[in-house]
This record gives structure tokens, sequence and C-alpha cells, in this order.
């Protein structure tokens, strides 16, 4: 990832509904959830859901699949790994024991 498209995806998430619709579709992973049922859970309406959806697809954070009649959203892993590895490539100067307590609180989040 490069800064334009690191710029593009922390702007994308800088926007409180946006954030929030993130985070509730990487809970939802692998299934993902309809664009209608996104806006509900978050009592957000239906077109303005639509235009956070875009936004967040535009900085690759989500993508879209048809299924049937339904477009179901899902997060895209690969987009916030590439982004979490943008902002700690170069982290404490190369020194990775000092990112050990980052890495062990995120190994024990996942248990």
């Amino acid at each position: 990832m490069d800064a334009e498209r690191a710029t593009a995806a922390l702007g994308a998430l800088a926007q409180g509904t946006r954030l929030e619709t993130f985070r509730l579709l990487v809970r939802h992973e692998p299934g993902g959830l309809p664009a209608g049922e996104v806006a509900q859970r978050l009592c957000v309406p239906q077109n303005t859901m639509s235009a956070h959806l875009s936004v967040l697809s535009r900085a690759g954070l989500v993508r879209a699949e048809r299924r049937g009649r339904s477009v179901i959203y899902r997060a895209e892993l690969e987009g916030l790994r590439a982004l979490v590895m943008f902002l700690l490539r170069d982290c404490c100067g190369g020194r990775a024991e000092l990112c050990a307590p980052l890495l062990a609180e995120l190994s024990a989040a996942s248990c």
C-alpha cells in the first residue's frame, strides 16, 4: 500500500458511521451482510448507507458480492491488513521487540 491509498482508507474510516459499518462487517466475516441490514443495525437511512458503503469500497475496505437478488457487503480484510502493515512497517525504527506488546495484545484478542 502506498501513502495515497493509506490516506484514502484512513479518510474513509475517519467518519463515525463508516467506522462502525466497517467494524460491523468485520464482525460478520466471512458471510457479510446485505446493505439494508447494515443500515437497519446502525439506524442509518438506506440511501445514506449506500453512500457510506461506496466510500469504503473505493478505499478498498469493503467489497460487494451479488447473491441472487441481494448485494452482500463484506469487509475487505486484505485492505485492512495492507493498511495496518503500512502503518507498522517502520515500527519502532526496525526494532521488532518494541512492537512485541502490540503483537501480544492482538494475539490475545483473537482467543
